[in-house]
């Protein structure tokens, strides 16, 4: 079970991008070519299924071992890659009672000179236990999933002051369940063109074209998508105690057989370190998603609001805290009306470190979804106690 939202002595991007953003190397990590962590936990989860009706719930064991490789190959090319593999045991779960999951990542990147570099990453993922479960999926159904996200990022500079992006992300979800699998198999590819200016040696102006393809597995004729983005906006860096983010644009989406739209685009963020292992980040999002009831909403439009803290009490006690918040609106197909949802995710975390090795952590994490639609209401909470040894 990976308690996602609680930042556990790592980091926190501080934004949700339509691009990735690559994380830094842990600093359990840093210094070392390959190293290996073996995480232990106990949790009560309150809603197992995240059931509308009719809850599940149980006492969660894991036990979690996973190796990681970061390596310069060259003066001008790092890369890394990580394995981790995922086995929940659940004293109380219809079916099968242990679960395993694994999650397989790596990441290219290569400098062809100061100012041009390429950035490649792949995260592959089998979730038997997900962290986030579909709103509106019948009670005790199988929700796992295979998940594929590969990013490409390639920046150069043209002229002084002036430089160029291209990036592309491709993502590709194939659920066990065959009914799941049916409604929700589907890839969505994203590519895009920016480019930046620097206005001031802190601020980079930034105007893109980002085009997006959603092609379902099954039934795509009916469900199918492609959206047009055009945007403008600005990073800001200032010294590396605070960052900005700010995209503002339009969308423009076309839908296979159903009612094409449109909507403003919004992307905002920000992170500011404080402190020596402290810092506050928040954001806005607004944008298109998909849904999990596919017969009846095309997708949603969603309003993200999301805050994360990470606190260091003491060199040795680091607290965290994340809420997400997100009022939407699904859209309904033809004959079928739009519905209210709102889905507050909260985490909170308490992790000691008594060596470099060790990392004792408490957590809870809790996931409320009220909607108009009353099959995908849902309320689930988690919170436990676990151990992380790395060597």
């Amino acid at each position: 079970m990976n308690h996602a939202r609680v930042l556990i002595v790592g980091g926190l991007t501080a934004a949700l991008p339509a691009f990735a953003v690559y994380a830094p190397i842990p600093e359990q990590e840093q210094g070392k070519e390959w190293t290996v962590t073996i995480r232990g936990d106990v949790s009560h989860d309150s809603n197992i299924f995240g059931a509308q009706s009719n809850e599940i719930s149980s006492t969660v064991y894991e036990v979690a071992p996973r190796i990681a490789f970061n390596a310069s190959l060259t003066d001008q090319t790092f890369a890394s890659a990580s394995y981790e593999a995922i086995i929940d045991h659940f004293a109380n779960r219809p079916g099968d009672k242990t679960l395993d999951s694994h999650n397989l990542s790596a990441r290219l990147a290569h400098a062809f000179s100061s100012a041009s570099n390429l950035d490649l990453s792949d995260d592959y993922s089998i979730a038997r236990n997900p962290e986030s479960l579909l709103a509106g999926v019948p009670i005790n159904t199988d929700q796992s999933y295979r998940r594929n996200e590969f990013n490409g990022r390639f920046s150069t500079s043209l002229v002084q002051k002036l430089g160029a992006t291209l990036k592309v992300r491709s993502i590709l979800y194939r659920y066990d369940n065959a009914n799941l699998a049916a409604g929700l198999d589907r890839t969505e590819n994203l590519f895009g063109i920016a480019g930046n200016y620097d206005l001031l040696p802190e601020l980079k102006g930034v105007a893109e074209y980002r085009h997006e393809t959603i092609r379902y597995r099954t039934g795509g004729a009916n469900k199918d998508k492609d959206t047009d983005f055009v945007i403008g906006g600005f990073d800001y860096a200032l010294a590396k105690t605070l960052t900005a983010t700010g995209r503002l644009g339009y969308q423009w989406r076309h839908r296979d057989r159903e009612r094409s739209t449109s909507a403003p685009y919004v992307e905002l963020s920000a992170k500011r370190d404080y402190a020596r292992g402290s810092y506050v980040s928040a954001g806005y999002v607004y944008t298109f998603e998909e849904t999990s009831n596919v017969a009846v909403y095309n997708d949603t439009k969603v309003n993200r609001f999301f805050v994360n803290v990470q606190h260091a009490i003491s060199p040795l006690l680091v607290a965290s805290a994340s809420v997400t918040y997100e009022p939407s609106v699904l859209q309904g197909r033809r004959g079928f009306p739009n519905a209210d949802e709102t889905t507050t995710r909260a985490g909170a975390g308490l992790s000691y470190l008594p060596s470099k090795n060790w990392t004792l952590t408490v957590h809870y994490d809790y996931d409320d979804v009220n909607s108009d639609d009353p099959s995908r209401g849902q309320n689930r909470e988690r919170y436990g106690a676990g151990a992380t040894f790395t060597f």
